[in-house]
């Protein structure tokens, strides 16, 4: 898209979804790349989280990935099944259970990243400084529209 097509705030939605979409698509065969393609992006998003916040009960992993209860039971129990969560008592409510990621959904989860970080590194070292100052101050807005 050009300038003035992305003036509006139409235009920019549109460029901003076009770019968005093909970066994470591209991404996306990174991970695949490496051999983890039996994960899917929402089982993969739910073990990274895990990874950085865990313990967790079910319900906050949901709402932390604006996803249905019932979405993310399924989710909870494919990784269950493959050994990368762990689930336990509640310490206070003897109604819930708590998540942990394990050692091998942990080692998953590094190496999903450290191949994608890798990529987007390289793309961004084909960058002018410009640009790179450009995506830096980007990067909190962008986080700001993934989180609203």
């Amino acid at each position: 898209m050009t300038a003035t097509q992305t003036r509006s705030d139409a235009g920019l939605a549109t460029a901003l979804r076009i770019s968005v979409s093909r970066l994470a698509r591209r991404l996306r065969v990174e991970r695949q790349a490496e051999g983890l393609v039996s994960l899917s992006d929402t089982q993969l998003a739910a073990l990274a989280v895990l990874d950085t916040h865990s313990p967790m009960t079910p319900g906050e992993l949901a709402d932390h990935e604006k996803v249905q209860p019932p979405s993310m039971t399924r989710v909870i129990a494919v990784l269950e099944e493959r050994s990368l969560v762990l689930r336990a008592p509640h310490p206070t409510d003897r109604r819930q259970v708590v998540l942990t990621v394990t050692e091998d959904g942990r080692a998953l989860v590094n190496q999903a990243r450290r191949r994608r970080d890798a990529w987007l590194a390289k793309r961004l070292k084909e960058l002018t400084l410009e640009e790179r100052a450009l995506l830096r101050a980007a990067a909190p807005v962008l986080e700001k529209l993934s989180q609203a």
